[in-house]
């Protein structure tokens, strides 16, 4: 399955610069918030492959006016093609607003995915807005991960953890893709496509 994930960053190549065609080779859109819903909507209506996602802490809009033909995946578990897929969107409460969480909201909100884990016999892929505590993460409130994405990786140990937030621009050894036990970390700031 060829997966393209974006988030936080219109990309240009996809949007700007597109070309009919260029978005044909995907299965699978997954996005990891901050972005668009115009954009969302462009993606999924030239890919023609289902376009999942998860808010992000500007995502704001999408309470009132959510992406069409999109799948808003926070706080579910989706199968897609056999892969069963997590969605946890929003950023530590760094100020007042929709889809931003203390650790122990976001804790409850994990606990609370834990009964679909278990029907689905557990998880493939991790999709989140906020990154995981000291995974790819930054000091400040704004940017610092969840630990209960730390605990949920170590439990489930899915293949694939897909997150955003933290943008490549943030400094110079940003890591786009790193290992944590089995489970292959991939921050989607802007486009990165992969293969499961």
């Amino acid at each position: 399955m060829r997966i393209l994930a974006v988030s936080d960053q219109v990309s240009p190549y996809y949007y700007d610069y597109y070309t009919p065609g260029r978005l044909k080779e995907f299965d699978l859109i997954l996005s990891c918030g901050d972005l668009p819903k115009n954009y969302l909507e462009f993606l999924v209506t030239m890919a023609r492959c289902p376009l999942l996602y998860v808010p992000g802490n500007h995502d704001e809009s999408y309470q009132t006016a959510p992406p069409e033909g999109c799948v808003n995946v926070d706080g579910k578990l989706y199968v897609h093609d056999g892969l069963r897929i997590l969605g946890l969107g929003g950023a530590h409460r760094y100020r007042e607003g929709p889809y931003l969480y203390s650790e122990r909201q976001m804790a409850w909100r994990v606990r609370r995915a834990a009964p679909q884990i278990r029907r689905a016999g557990g998880v493939d892929l991790l999709l989140t807005h906020a990154p995981a505590l000291h995974l790819n993460d930054m000091d400040t409130m704004a940017h610092r991960g969840f630990q209960c994405f730390r605990e949920l990786l170590e439990r489930y140990e899915p293949g694939y953890f897909v997150h955003g937030h933290i943008h490549q621009s943030y400094g110079t050894n940003i890591p786009r893709v790193t290992d944590f036990g089995n489970t292959k970390v991939i921050n989607a700031c802007g486009h990165y496509a992969f293969t499961i």
